[in-house]
């Protein structure tokens, strides 16, 4: 009788336990398909999809083919702003510097000649972008015109100063004017691009709600992608703006130091060809030292 029972313990055992790991297995398998619907893995491998190409839609090639005519017209006017922007930063620069690099040396070879008439004819020889030899040449020419009208009533009304002062003027006014053509247009630019594409896209973003309310879907796929397409004219209206603002701000700082230079510049024929003395040849020399 106690061999029957001792051998009986272990069989007994061992049929409970695999028992026991099958029911375990059939109740962890009964609450994953509770916890989990039927098909929700399906759904949500399609919301993935659906998102991910309504990102992939969120692009520039996507935007140009939905745009109507208010927004082509948007993004014409940005790309004739940018396009004129770059071409005057382009060109303006290219000038500035040419007149920065030569208008120490124009000026530092009239005063260090020692005729006026050679002075006069080095002036001439340069080029005609160059405002300083324009000055020099226009203030010559005032005081030669005056010197030939010595008894008339022009000397009578003006005397050689008030004359030559006068022609200075003139020059420097024709002058300044040049350095500055095109700012208006940076200005502007600068000023109008972002509000320019503040205007696509809130026209952009009229048409998509449109479209979603029509649709009657409020998902992501529905919305993400013409509103990113609307916030893209925003995007382009500060990229044409911010160049514009900076190379405003660049050119305005380089003009002025450039006219600061013409008026010094004009002062100084002024004293020279209106008493007939280099005035600032002594002045410029111990600069020099």
């Amino acid at each position: 009788m106690l061999q029957d029972q001792t051998s009986t313990q272990p069989a007994d055992a061992g049929i409970t336990a695999p028992a026991d790991a099958a029911v375990a297995d059939a109740a962890n398998t009964a609450i994953t398909s509770a916890a989990v619907p039927p098909g929700a893995e399906a759904m949500a491998s399609g919301a993935h999809e659906t998102n991910a190409a309504a990102l992939q839609g969120m692009d520039f090639a996507h935007l140009a083919s939905n745009l109507d005519y208010l927004g082509w017209t948007v993004l014409v006017t940005l790309v004739l702003m940018s396009l004129g922007s770059w071409i005057y930063i382009v060109i303006n620069t290219m000038q500035n510097l040419r007149i920065t690099g030569r208008m120490e040396k124009v000026m530092r070879t009239f005063w260090e000649t020692t005729s006026a008439a050679d002075a006069v004819r080095f002036m001439e020889e340069q080029p005609a972008s160059e405002p300083f030899s324009k000055l020099a040449l226009d203030c010559a020419g005032a005081a030669a015109h005056h010197q030939r009208n010595e008894g008339s009533r022009l000397v009578e009304a003006l005397n050689r100063s008030e004359f030559i002062d006068r022609a200075l003027r003139q020059a420097v006014a024709r002058e300044s004017s040049r350095l500055e053509n095109g700012l208006t247009w940076l200005a502007t630019t600068g000023s109008t691009a972002p509000f320019v594409g503040l205007l696509g896209t809130v026209w952009g973003i009229y048409h998509a709600l449109i479209r979603i309310g029509a649709s009657g879907e409020a998902s992501i796929g529905a919305v993400a992608g013409p509103v990113g397409e609307a916030l893209i004219m925003t995007a382009l209206g500060l990229g044409v703006a911010i160049p514009a603002v900076l190379a405003y701000n660049f050119f305005n700082r380089s003009n002025h130091k450039i006219n600061s230079r013409f008026d010094e510049f004009a002062h100084d024929l002024h004293d020279f060809f209106a008493t007939g003395s280099r005035v600032e040849a002594v002045h410029m020399g111990k600069a020099g030292k």
